[in-house]
């Protein structure tokens, strides 16, 4: 049996509704303004009066619902009634209250099968199980903790949780596996870093590794108006790392692709780079840089869509990613909000309120760039929300990317074209090229040739061993072959510029660099002597050295 077609979920001025997903685009006529609606048979299930409620959040499994309304206390002090609910969908009746102050992770995170739920409760992280509320079944107990996040997937389930620094002590993140919190030696792993005033936590699919923004409210050093930002990679097999990212500047997003073996982070000054990196934490795929500042893996995980939303034009790459080729470049200006559909074939675009109240409403795309279906709300009216629904996956399988852009009877739309200001006194002249920052072309449209992948760590020292050695070698042949008349090297040259590049060994380099500190030091008394000064006996044993010092250094620099 065929997966049925996604449906589209619109929230505005104009009211609530579905829309039928493609090819039709139909708006269905058979959902009613209600609370709760099973899209299966399009029936009311329950109907609640919470005037109050600002916020709610269903289970994975769509078994209960939890609604949050702010917190108030009485004029005379007495401490407010519960403002956090948790109901049944099934029965509509509640099943426990709690007290939750704070906006901030006022939900409960459940595990995909709702096997466990788990809270934040003053220092501890409060579990419960088979969503019986009323027993609390294990605690996680961390002074000052401050977030956590449970992995996705199956059992064994594990959480991950965040200390912040205090009175010059790092931060941390720990990794733990349910319910073993007991002990010095429980956590999976544990990282600890500086320069963070909040984080975010992202678990792989697989649950076997958590990428960590740590995040700086203020920039010390003043290059960055976002505050400073680092990325840090941890496994729950114990092994953890920093992200060296090439480019300085903020990170704008980190996203895992769904197979779990790689990721993408977007980040640097504008234009910002966008970088795939394995398990490692070595970078596979340089995209360049471009006016980018997120990034979006299809569900299947072989399509990458880099887009540049909010202070930017709405400029967007999609990318075939097992081979990376570029497959399209549509532009979708203003837009506040993006979703891949659950079949992986389709993008949704919208422009909502409050983030921006003019030229409300969403866009269908197909991956190839097309634009299959477009609404504009009114001028009177807003659009506030817009989604997908959700399916489980596996539900549509992947289909093999196509590169021609598919037919749609909406037409394309050109971008405008903004005219850069040019000032008075330039406007009757010739207008110049130039740019502000020279964009970098993604490492397979470079113009050199040879092998554009980003080199490991030890492929990077190896190719420099073999760099020297091969230039060793034809320094050695064109002393043994004067007659080949090869090109003369400057006189000037000294012979410890056979390899100008590092050895990748920090001991190896250390000694490289204080032979070179000898030998320059034995340069300067050769020209003092050459002047006619007169050099003490240790000067002159320093001189003496030089050969031993010029092979000591060639051997160093070869690997030998």
């Amino acid at each position: 049996m065929a997966p049925s077609t996604p449906l589209l979920t619109v929230r505005g001025s104009e009211g609530l509704y579905m829309v039928n997903g493609p090819p039709h685009f139909t708006e269905s006529t058979v959902f009613p303004r209600v609370n709760i609606i099973s899209v299966t048979n399009k029936g009311l299930l329950h109907s609640f009066d919470l005037p109050k409620a600002v916020c709610l959040e269903f289970s994975p499994k769509n078994t209960v619902l939890a609604t949050w309304q702010p917190y108030t206390t009485s004029k005379d002090g007495t401490a407010g009634i519960p403002n956090l609910q948790l109901y049944d969908v099934k029965t509509g009746t509640c099943l426990k209250s709690f007290i939750q102050k704070k906006t901030q992770n006022w939900c409960p995170s459940w595990s995909e099968d709702e096997t466990l739920c788990a809270r934040n409760v003053n220092n501890e992280v409060h579990f419960f199980e088979n969503n019986n509320f009323n027993t609390i079944a294990n605690k996680l107990h961390l002074q000052k903790i401050n977030d956590f996040v449970l992995s996705p997937g199956p059992q064994p389930y594990k959480v991950a949780v965040y200390v912040p620094g205090s009175k010059g002590a790092p931060s941390f993140v720990r990794l733990y596996q349910y319910p073993n919190f007991a002990g010095p030696h429980a956590a999976l792993a544990n990282k600890s870093f500086f320069k963070a005033d909040k984080v975010t936590m992202l678990w792989n699919k697989k649950a076997t590794a958590v990428l960590v923004i740590a995040s700086t409210d203020v920039d010390k050093t003043g290059a960055s108006y976002y505050g400073e930002q680092t990325l840090h990679y941890i496994a729950t097999n114990g092994e953890s790392a920093v992200v060296q990212l090439p480019k300085n500047g903020p990170i704008y997003d980190v996203v895992w692709n769904s197979s779990s073996t790689e990721f993408c982070a977007v980040y640097g000054f504008m234009p910002a780079k966008a970088t795939i990196f394995n398990l490692r934490c070595d970078p596979v795929f340089d995209f360049g840089t471009g006016p980018r500042n997120a990034a979006y893996y299809s569900p299947h995980g072989h399509i990458l869509v880099l887009a540049g939303f909010g202070n930017l034009r709405g400029q967007m790459e999609v990318w075939d990613v097992k081979n990376y080729k570029l497959i399209s470049k549509p532009v979708a200006s203003d837009s506040t909000y993006f979703a891949w559909c659950p079949d992986g074939e389709h993008i949704l675009t919208a422009t909502c309120a409050p983030r921006l109240r003019v030229n409300n409403g969403y866009k269908i795309w197909h991956y190839t760039g097309s634009i299959l279906h477009k609404y504009d709300v009114p001028s009177n009216a807003e659009l506030w929300q817009v989604s997908w629904q959700p399916f489980l996956d596996g539900v549509f399988p992947a289909k093999t990317i196509t590169y021609q852009a598919v037919p749609s009877e909406v037409p394309s739309e050109e971008p405008k074209v903004a005219t850069a200001y040019r000032p008075p006194a330039l406007r009757n002249k010739p207008i110049t090229n130039s740019k502000l920052h020279e964009e970098e072309p993604p490492q397979n449209m470079k113009s050199q040739s040879g092998n554009d992948k980003p080199l490991s760590k030890t492929a990077l020292k190896n190719q420099r061993k073999h760099e020297a050695k091969k230039a060793a070698k034809q320094e050695a042949r064109s002393d043994k072959s004067p007659d080949l008349a090869p090109t003369p090297a400057p006189q000037s040259t000294p012979r410890n510029t056979i390899s100008q590049s590092i050895s990748g060994d920090p001991e190896i380099d250390k000694k490289i660099k204080n032979l070179k500190k000898k030998l320059k030091a034995i340069e300067q008394l050769k020209e003092q002597a050459a002047t006619g000064k007169q050099l003490e006996k240790n000067q002159l044993e320093k001189i003496q050295k030089e050969t031993a010092l010029l092979q000591e250094l060639e051997d160093l620099e070869l690997g030998i």
